[in-house]
């Protein structure tokens, strides 16, 4: 049976009468790649806040590698990573800089060989003198890819992580993901609105609607519940439909 890496139990957030997150219970194992879909406001990012620690939940367990988020912060935290193209790395430090201050955050062994290896796999070794700030958007995007494998995750959260990037690299990134997440034994829980995105990478997918779960599937047993020819008009459906 594969191992559990993640489980959230009745996570629950509200801001005063605003309930942004109601009663999520899901579950993650290695090798898995789950999506996290929903319109704007659903409650994704709230829920990958409160998964990184970030937001302290109303109610509800978050359970990483069988540690309480709650009552082992640290151990938890340290099994896990993440990436966005909002969450930027500091732009006065070179890539070769950044790269080396997570990797001692992360207390990464061999970082020297580790760091190496991510730079050329995410082709970046060009770019290792050069301050961050100066990259293209597309570049502190696979930077950020890059940091992201550091620590060699069991978890890993990634929000919209290919948003900035033209189709060919995109497409070179999703598979050094998937080759990392695989190495690794890395379980993914991937927010994106981009639906073939999803529908070529997600083992299963989980769809909130005002912070709670409307769907849950394998992309193709969603688009075969609901009628639709692929995982888009899927979307459109179970989100409309919730507009009514």
């Amino acid at each position: 049976m594969p191992v559990t890496v993640l489980t959230v139990k009745n996570l629950t957030k509200h801001y005063g009468q605003t309930k942004a997150v109601q009663d999520l219970s899901f579950s993650l194992a290695e090798n898995e790649v789950v999506g996290l879909l929903g319109p704007n406001g659903a409650g994704k990012t709230t829920t990958i806040q409160m998964l990184l620690g970030l937001l302290e939940p109303t109610a509800g367990q978050i359970i990483v590698q069988g540690k309480s988020l709650a009552s082992h912060r640290t151990e938890a935290l340290g099994t896990m990573n993440f990436a966005a193209t909002y969450a930027g790395l500091p732009g006065n430090l070179a890539v070769e800089e950044n790269m080396k201050f997570f990797s001692r955050l992360y207390n990464v062994k061999n970082r020297s060989e580790r760091i190496e290896e991510l730079l050329n796999r995410f082709k970046l070794i060009k770019f290792r003198k050069t301050r961050t700030g100066l990259l293209s958007s597309g570049e502190q995007t696979r930077l950020t890819l890059a940091k992201a494998f550091l620590n060699r995750p069991h978890l890993l959260l990634l929000d919209e992580p290919t948003a900035s990037l033209d189709p060919d690299t995109a497409s070179q990134m999703r598979q050094e993901i998937i080759e990392q997440s695989r190495q690794c034994q890395t379980a993914i829980l991937w927010t994106s609105h981009n639906m073939f995105e999803m529908e070529k990478m997600c083992d299963r997918i989980i769809f909130l609607s005002f912070g709670k779960i409307l769907a849950e599937g394998s992309p193709a047993e969603l688009v075969k519940r609901f009628g639709q020819i692929n995982l888009e008009e899927t979307f459109i459906t179970l989100a409309r439909s919730q507009k009514i």
